[in-house]
């Protein structure tokens, strides 16, 4: 075996060993498994830091058992070491073991987002790459990097393309940290469109992002926007953690639900065939969303 073959394998024993104790613990058999997911969670400009409103998300979790999906900005403002310790660790400490992340821009303001990946180690996937794949009960799960090139072609993409190709579970979930829909000023990103196709091709089900500080729940769609229920991607935008909240600007095709005022994390419920959602409101905040969808055959 090549020095680079063995040290892939050792990469991937350690995000094994790093998820032994969320992820998989619930045992890929099981009939169901439950996890949470949000993004643009700790800013320390929220100040009592005891009632920001990550410490509120954070307080939700608290009273969850499960892995957690981190959509990116996990840190604000540079993803430093600092800001890890005195914004993230306050308002969500004891979580950072359920944690599987995905770096976003605010982790970049660090170079290379160094201290994101020193930070949460070979669960984050190989540093300066933060693209990983493993699964939670049944599902298989990847993590991508939106900070790096995700072009056709590129070797994230190719990454991916083996990823999914090499894994024969019946229903896939893809996170990172920017979306390709969005109803918000920024709007739709066109340098997702290209991943989005792959995903598309394979028949990936489900894809969460954060970035937009809000939350919207997309239909069934191609990377195109065109709906299709049949083998579309559902997308849900989950960028409720702590940040400063965004608004809706004009409403996107295939945009089924949404909320700009309410923080909060999503709950997915995994089973071998589909899936559930709920958004589990924080304190001080009301709305919810909940619905059901099937995987792909």
């Amino acid at each position: 075996m090549t020095g680079k073959a063995l040290a892939g394998l050792f990469v991937g024993l350690l995000l094994l060993a790093g998820c032994a104790g969320t992820a998989d613990k619930q045992g890929s058999d099981a009939a169901e498994t439950t996890i949470y997911a949000v993004g643009d969670i700790a800013d320390c400009r929220h100040q009592p830091l005891a009632q920001a409103p990550a410490a509120r998300t954070g307080q939700l979790l608290r009273q969850t058992t499960g892995t957690i999906l981190a959509l990116g900005d996990i840190a604000y403002q540079k993803g430093s070491y600092a800001d890890f310790k005195n914004c993230f660790e306050p308002t969500w400490g004891g979580l950072k073991e359920r944690i599987l992340p995905a770096a976003g821009n605010h982790e970049y303001l660090t170079p290379g987002a160094s201290d994101y990946f020193g930070y949460f180690g070979p669960v984050a996937g190989e540093a300066g790459k933060g693209y990983y794949g493993t699964h939670v009960g049944s599902w298989h799960v990847i993590a991508l990097n939106s900070n790096i090139d995700m072009a056709t072609g590129s070797e994230q993409e190719r990454w991916l393309r083996g990823e999914l190709a090499a894994d024969n579970s019946r229903c896939t979930l893809v996170f990172w940290h920017h979306p390709l829909f969005a109803s918000t000023a920024r709007g739709n990103n066109p340098k997702i469109r290209a991943v989005w196709q792959t995903l598309y091709d394979s028949g990936v089900d489900v894809v969460l992002n954060g970035h937009e500080h809000l939350y919207e729940r997309f239909a069934l769609q191609t990377p195109d926007g065109i709906a299709d229920p049949v083998r579309g991607i559902r997308e849900f935008v989950v960028g409720t953690g702590g940040g400063d909240i965004d608004s809706f600007v004009a409403k996107q095709p295939n945009s089924e639900a949404g909320e700009s005022g309410a923080f909060g994390v999503l709950e997915l419920t995994l089973r071998k065939d589909g899936y559930s959602w709920k958004f589990l409101p924080a304190a001080d905040a009301s709305f919810t969303d909940s619905g059901e969808g099937k995987c792909h055959d």
